[in-house]
């Protein structure tokens, strides 16, 4: 008796025509997998979500109109089932995490080779998080910062965003706190570290990996 084939329903949100028709060729010429639209924008996939409910949602992040991040916080609100797989150019901290943070199962970076692409597909239907081997690292990393930091997970986020080269201002407005509560922040942060300057601070916190 066979054992009947499993079809895997993706949709494509893609503002690269040519990387979308491609995908979509490529998933077109297997019979394991149903495309169910592929899209330029979040708005088109979203206004079609309750007719067409995919399994697995192919995810690019840097789209006009609403970003994918968005867009993976709005389907995952209205329908948890789905997974949501990125796939995109960005590889920094920051979009992954928040990417990961919104809902995303798995996170790929657009390099990846087709066979690889349709494994990690596969693997997200079977509750796999597939990622890219340099995203896989960077999610690896920042498990291994030291447990047994004296900073609180504020001060840790301030001084994240102070070694990228932000602002007090971009600090205050990226994580919704007011510039002087970012300066007060700063300066617990020297003092629990013991240093007198931003370098320093930062220096500090990479070598004893509390960044």
């Amino acid at each position: 008796m066979h054992s009947e084939e499993i079809v895997i329903n993706v949709s494509i949100v893609e503002d690269d025509e040519l990387i979308r028709d491609g995908i979509s060729t490529l998933l077109s010429h297997r019979q394991e997998f149903n495309l169910l639209g592929s899209f330029g924008r979040c708005e088109d996939l979203l206004d079609t979500l309750e007719e067409i409910t995919p399994d697995i949602i192919l995810m690019d992040i840097d789209l006009p109109g609403i970003s994918g991040i968005e867009g993976i916080k709005l389907v995952k609100e209205k329908f948890p089932a789905i997974d949501i797989l990125v796939l995109t150019v960005h590889e920094n901290d920051d979009m992954v995490f928040e990417a990961l943070c919104a809902g995303a199962c798995g996170y790929l970076t657009k390099n990846i080779d087709s066979g690889r692409l349709l494994e990690s597909i596969r693997d997200v239907h079977n509750g796999g998080s597939p990622m890219s081997t340099n995203i896989a690292r960077m999610v690896v990393k920042s498990f291994q910062r030291n447990q047994h930091s004296p900073l609180t997970g504020r001060e840790t986020e301030v001084l994240n965003l102070l070694s990228r080269g932000k602002s007090y201002k971009m600090i205050a407005d990226d994580i919704f706190i007011d510039k002087e509560t970012v300066r007060t922040h700063i300066k617990n942060i020297y003092r629990k570290l013991e240093v007198h300057s931003k370098a320093d601070a930062i220096e500090k916190a990479l070598k004893q990996k509390l960044i």
